[in-house]
């Protein structure tokens, strides 16, 4: 759609009404003077070859519309291409504590995972997503220091598909241990052995919110260097959990996604 094209729409509307604006498949987002509560911004990408000044300004004119948003408590960045490096220059233009952060499908350096940590808008989250971030190759040191910073009010985490290994999980389950109000947490798509899901029971077992975990197949119900799925072990490993759950107090919603490999 023509730029022309919205401008023309959102006159039509009241924009001092707006309460949640979703902006797709564009990197260019019109400052309305309404003041959104929530705000999505999705499929963006710059073209092929784009000169790093080019980039940079556009980063800029995108960043600067968050300077005229003081109410956004809630803010979404799905499949944005140019995230990685200057994710900081996003964050730091936010004004208010965030209740909701998600960053999905999105690279990220490990700068970015320490700014993150520190930014001072994120002390207060309720709801973290970085589902389809990979993080196999960062130290997750930045991420435990956020879980930890978050603890008090931190309700959901959202870690599928980031290719979390067992030390980098281990790692987190500390942390994970102190958000007393933590009543969802979902990491499938992680390549995670059984024992580490068991010692997330056992971290997990005093948060007496925690009521639906999504969890992957443990490594081990896999065979084969393509890593098939063997239900029969799948199954066996399924029984094994259940009665730790149940020794431990049967305080957890464990929900099993059965995949055709352990990385999904």
């Amino acid at each position: 759609m023509p730029m022309q094209s919205i401008r023309r729409i959102l006159r039509l509307v009241q924009l001092d009404s707006i309460q949640d604006l979703e902006v797709n498949c564009t990197w260019k987002l019109a400052g309305p003077d309404g003041q959104p509560a929530r705000l999505l911004l999705s499929c963006m990408r710059l073209l092929p070859r784009t000169a790093p000044d080019r980039e940079e300004h556009c980063v800029g004119q995108l960043t600067a519309q968050f300077l005229s948003l003081p109410h956004l408590q809630e803010l979404y960045l799905d499949s944005i291409s140019f995230l990685k490096g200057p994710l900081h220059q996003v964050l730091r233009c936010l004004k208010t504590p965030l209740e909701t952060l998600s960053i999905t499908n999105c690279l990220i350096s490990e700068s970015d995972l320490t700014y993150l940590s520190q930014c001072p808008s994120v002390g207060l989250l309720k709801d973290l997503g970085l589902g389809g971030v990979n993080l196999t190759s960062l130290s997750l040191e930045p991420l435990q220091v956020l879980i930890e910073r978050t603890s008090a009010t931190l309700q959901d985490l959202d870690l599928e598909e980031c290719r979390i290994v067992d030390s980098q999980f281990r790692a987190l389950l500390p942390s994970l241990s102190r958000c007393s109000q933590l009543t969802t947490f979902h990491f499938c798509g992680n390549p995670i052995s059984m024992a580490v899901l068991e010692s997330l029971l056992h971290h997990t077992v005093g948060l007496s919110r925690l009521s639906h975990v999504l969890h992957p197949a443990p490594l081990e119900s896999c065979e084969g260097v393509r890593g098939i799925l063997h239900p029969a072990r799948l199954a066996r490993l399924h029984a094994r959990l259940s009665s730790c759950c149940t020794r431990l107090g049967g305080q957890h919603g464990l929900v099993q996604r059965q995949p055709l490999s352990p990385l999904r």
